[in-house]
């Protein structure tokens, strides 16, 4: 049959070589502003596209090169043209072809919101006409003089920066407000266009043509970009190298300047954007625009440096054949023929790729179900759970059913068939009899008792070394003042009474009802006052423990007052706290076996059992000691109230016969509890959050 007709618009141009000294060549598709980089005999073979038969490209490629080809070659450069569009349309199958590849393009409305989801772009200027006009005014800036005072200003700054860190924390927490974030921002903001006009600079610079600027959302993250797919025609590495690293050499020289600045200017205005402008630019270059992982600028270099077009594709190709060849050992040839090294470096590099951006979309899910509607941090979490994790297994699991005799006959697909079996049945069988929880084992306390009211001590109980009950009698005092007010009052109530009971017979009265009311009211309340300070007089152990520290001149009939210490009570028994997790709560009984580990060094594990379960979630956590700031493992937040947990922990009081400590001892306890399996658990708290965020 003969060859398709190429497009009249196609340009073919000389490209850099590849890393093993191969020539290259770039096709330019300029309807589209797409680039395709051709290896040689794929070259060889278009050079020869006129001849219009296979076999006869074929035989005058190994006439006049030392490639030796096939014609089966011509029919995969035939293929690469269809699908990528590059022939001509030249009759009715053409046009029915191209008909079926636009339905094929085609997706529903679901599948397109979610793409768009994820990223779109809005093109907002053609910057060639601006950037020819006004490169003349930046020039200097991409000279050799200008680079080597950037350098010695990075050196001067970061020694300086390092005399003044405690005032760089200090601004830091100072900028840590709404106003400095909206600070931060519009410093962002500069510090991206700055970084897209380089781009845009230096690749007209080289010749390149720059068509568009603007905006891309990144998971609704809005992104500045520069189209400079045109640096593909550059012939030299080092060029294409610099046109993909100026954007990063332009926000570092800013980070430059502006923190030598800061380390010089008074304290003002000045001295802050400084500061702010440095701030953002060095963590935005380092940890953005640097990351391989995502098409930043990172990416770009990396691919040009390994000079490995499409990095992310071929590494995946690579890390999916990987896959079935360790699960499945099919013995299937790679998608490209590399060093082992290589392979290695590929799969390791695809991986990482695919953590990363699963933990990236999904913090950003946690952002927003935190900070805006908790009902669209769910969906963009499952949205995301679903395309960046359950579609490309599921697309993978396609391709392993297109094997499914071969993989039949494989032994190693048994033997991963059983892991996976085994895996599930970890998941689902409820092997998990025990809950972990932080715990704290509290010292021998010494509390303190004293007279709550001044009065005279008509009976008492406190000798030296008794042992006394939580909430047992230790003084009873006497307040004639106390009980002279009450009956004052108890006289002057029965009075208010007897008017208010007059007021129907006595006409002149009736103007008086409210009045007496509320001064009978009054009454009443002052007399309960006077009741409850009256039932202080009573001093009772406010726990169980040793009375120590009696003083030796206390006895009947002595008056004291609250300031004087009446005894000490020594609480010999240690106080056993756990703090469970929501979900374990509800599978821990009272009495339930428990063993407390604690952290220190040298101290022996005991016994103890479930006491108390609260079922309340603990609001304010009372043991700083667990918290995560403190080396613990409860993360908290630190409130004007004290520190609340970011998550929600029930205390859990056990009761144990070993003797109180010196010091608090932190550690882990284990308790017994109803057994679950880890699936179960994962899946109560997936219902859990998703009832109590949409009120099902």
């Amino acid at each position: 049959m003969p060859l398709p007709e190429l497009r009249e618009e196609l340009s073919l141009h000389q490209g850099a070589p590849g890393a093993d000294g191969s020539p290259a060549w770039i096709l330019r598709d300029p309807v589209r502003n797409r680039f395709f980089r051709l290896d040689w005999p794929t070259f060889e073979i278009l050079a020869r596209w006129t001849l219009g038969d296979p076999a006869a490209i074929v035989a005058d490629v190994e006439r006049h090169t030392t490639l030796s080809l096939r014609p089966a070659d011509v029919a995969d450069v035939v293929r690469f043209l269809i699908a990528n569009q590059l022939v001509r349309a030249a009759g009715p199958e053409d046009i029915a072809r191209l008909a079926r590849q636009a339905l094929g393009e085609k997706s529903s409305w679901i599948k397109w919101l979610l793409h768009h989801y994820l990223f779109f772009r809005i093109p907002l200027v053609r910057p060639d006409r601006f950037l020819d006009s006004t490169v003349g005014l930046v020039a200097w800036l991409g000279s050799r003089g200008f680079q080597v005072a950037t350098g010695l200003g990075l050196l001067l700054g970061l020694i300086l920066l390092v005399r003044q860190w405690d005032q760089f924390g200090a601004d830091l927490r100072g900028t840590l407000t709404w106003q400095g974030a909206a600070a931060y921002g519009g410093a962002l903001v500069f510090a991206k266009i700055v970084h897209e006009l380089a781009h845009g600079y230096t690749a007209r610079k080289l010749g390149c043509r720059v068509p568009t600027m603007g905006i891309a959302f990144l998971v609704m993250w809005p992104v500045l970009y520069t189209d400079v797919n045109e640096t593909w025609l550059l012939r030299r590495r080092r060029d294409r190298l610099s046109v993909a690293s100026a954007g990063v050499a332009a926000e570092l020289t800013l980070a430059t300047w502006a923190t030598l600045l800061w380390t010089f200017l008074p304290d003002g205005g000045l001295r802050q954007a400084a500061f702010v402008l440095a701030t953002v630019t060095w963590l935005s270059s380092i940890l953005v625009n640097l990351s391989p992982f995502m098409r930043f600028d990172g990416y770009f270099l990396l691919m040009d440096a390994v000079d490995m077009p499409n990095l992310h594709g071929r590494s995946f190709a690579m890390a999916r054949w990987w896959l079935r060849e360790v699960l499945f050992d099919l013995r299937e040839p790679p998608p490209e023929a590399f060093p082992r090294r290589k392979v290695v470096a590929l799969v390791a590099f695809a991986w990482a790729v695919w953590i990363y951006r699963l933990i990236l979309f999904l913090g950003i899910a946690v952002l927003v179900y935190h900070f805006f509607v908790k009902l669209v941090g769910i969906a963009l979490f499952a949205v995301e759970i679903g395309w960046f994790v359950l579609m490309p297994v599921w697309r993978e699991l396609r391709e392993w059913r297109t094997r499914l005799r071969e993989l039949r006959q494989r032994r190693r697909m048994r033997i991963s068939l059983a892991g996976a079996v085994l895996v599930v049945l970890l998941g689902l069988v409820p092997w998990q009899s025990t809950v972990t929880a932080p715990a704290v084992f509290t010292a021998a306390t010494r509390l303190p008792i004293h007279a709550l009211e001044p009065g005279r001590i008509e009976r008492l109980a406190t000798a030296e070394g008794r042992m006394v009950a939580i909430g047992e009698k230790l003084a009873v005092l006497a307040s004639p003042e106390l009980i002279s007010k009450r009956e004052e009052l108890s006289q002057r109530i029965s009075v208010l009474d007897k008017e208010l009971g007059a007021v129907g017979f006595d006409p002149a009265f009736q103007r008086r009802r409210q009045s007496l009311t509320e001064e009978l009211a009054g009454a009443v309340a002052e007399r309960l006052a006077i009741d409850e300070r009256i039932s202080r007089l009573t001093v009772m152990a406010p726990a169980a423990g040793r009375l120590v520290d009696v003083p030796a001149d206390l006895h009947s009939d002595q008056w004291i007052s609250p300031r004087e210490r009446l005894a000490t009570v020594v609480v010999e028994q240690g106080a056993l706290v756990a703090y469970v997790g929501e979900d374990d709560v509800a599978r821990i009984w009272k009495g339930a076996p428990a063993i407390f580990y604690p952290d220190a060094a040298g101290r022996p594990s005991f016994a103890a059992k479930v006491g108390i379960l609260e079922r309340t979630a603990v609001r304010i956590l009372d043991a700083p000691a667990i918290a995560a700031d403190s080396g613990g493992t409860v993360p908290v937040r630190l409130t004007d109230r004290g520190l609340v947990p970011q998550r929600a922990v029930y205390r859990v009081r056990l009761d144990t016969a070993t003797p109180a400590p010196r010091l608090e001892l932190r550690g882990t306890v284990r308790i017994s509890a109803e057994r679950t399996s880890p699936l179960s658990g994962i899946w109560r708290s997936a219902l859990a959050v998703l009832v109590r965020e949409t009120g099902m």
